[in-house]
């Protein structure tokens, strides 16, 4: 092998990860500060087109990132399947779950949605908040950002576990007013085989589930849900970094989405303070994980036998 053909893999990965950045960092100041100096009209009136246009910047930013995916990432193959009674549609409410592996995720979950679907936002920390634009960003586009409180800190003070409920319910009742896709990630952190393994979790590919935030995105969206939308996403040569997705290392993806029937139960109950409520929903959304655990199994024994 010359050095030449040597050098041409590293040439390439260098040239695909500078168009990235500047194109990114181009957009990323492109479509930001109006964003960010229409958020601030919302300070002294709230506007819906204000949030529309909004909205419309934030998807133009993330057509420039998919337009990066199809064009400087071609060797990305993606496996993209969803039920036959799955019905989506840019008007409809849901409600997603998704098992989380990667920071790529979202990605993922942006580069499906962005024709299909709402805006996708997510549950995200408050701290976020001070993170220059994204921060700001997020509080302005309306994802619920919650003040979580430790254990100790709420059983000093009690009220903070329902500070915390209100300021959740507040974020997604102003959802209502527009088309959405509120995502939560389940899991509650990144899958890796030291977490599960410290969780002696009872499925092979995820970790166990906590339902408490769907359980209040339920409670207070309730029948304005459309559907509930359940993702998995395969990433059959082990789960990427960001940086590894950008630079044209993740050879394939591979996405799931099924609609998932919510019984009727679910509606009104208090999984806080019921505790009978409480077992049978997280009963509930274990059965949902277990077999979301079979579907991964087969995905990946299709992929590994098409290969």
């Amino acid at each position: 092998m010359s050095a030449s053909s040597q050098k041409q893999p590293l040439l390439k990965k260098i040239t695909t990860g500078l168009t990235v950045c500047t194109v990114v960092t181009g957009s990323t100041f492109f479509h930001g500060p109006p964003v960010l100096a229409l958020g601030l009209t919302k300070l002294f009136k709230k506007s819906r087109k204000v949030d529309e246009t909004n909205i419309q910047i934030t998807n133009s930013w993330l057509t420039v990132n998919n337009w990066l995916i199809d064009h400087v990432l071609p060797n990305t193959e993606w496996d993209i399947s969803v039920d036959d009674n799955l019905d989506l549609n840019m008007q409809g409410r849901y409600l997603m779950t998704c098992n989380h592996q990667s920071w790529v995720d979202t990605t993922v979950n942006q580069y499906f949605g962005l024709t299909r679907m709402p805006l996708t936002r997510f549950f995200t920390k408050w701290e976020l908040i001070f993170i220059p634009f994204v921060g700001q960003a997020f509080k302005i586009l309306g994802f619920p950002m919650m003040k979580r409180h430790s254990k100790e800190q709420i059983a000093k003070n009690p009220e903070l576990k329902y500070r915390d409920i209100e300021e959740a319910r507040k974020s997604c009742e102003q959802l209502l007013s527009q088309p959405f896709t509120l995502l939560n990630y389940l899991e509650g952190t990144r899958y890796t085989p030291e977490k599960h393994a410290q969780q002696k979790s009872p499925y092979k590919h995820l970790l166990k589930p906590k339902a408490g935030g769907l359980a209040l995105a339920l409670n207070i969206l309730g029948k304005d849900v459309d559907a509930l939308v359940d993702m998995t996403i395969i990433y059959p040569n082990g789960a990427p970094g960001y940086g590894e997705f950008w630079l044209g290392d993740v050879p394939k993806i591979a996405v799931n989405l099924r609609k998932i029937d919510i019984p009727e139960w679910v509606h009104g109950g208090d999984y806080e303070d019921d505790l009978e409520y409480r077992d049978r929903f997280q009963k509930w959304v274990d059965d949902l994980w277990a077999e979301k655990d079979q579907l991964i199994e087969k995905m990946k024994q299709n992929i590994a036998s098409a290969e």
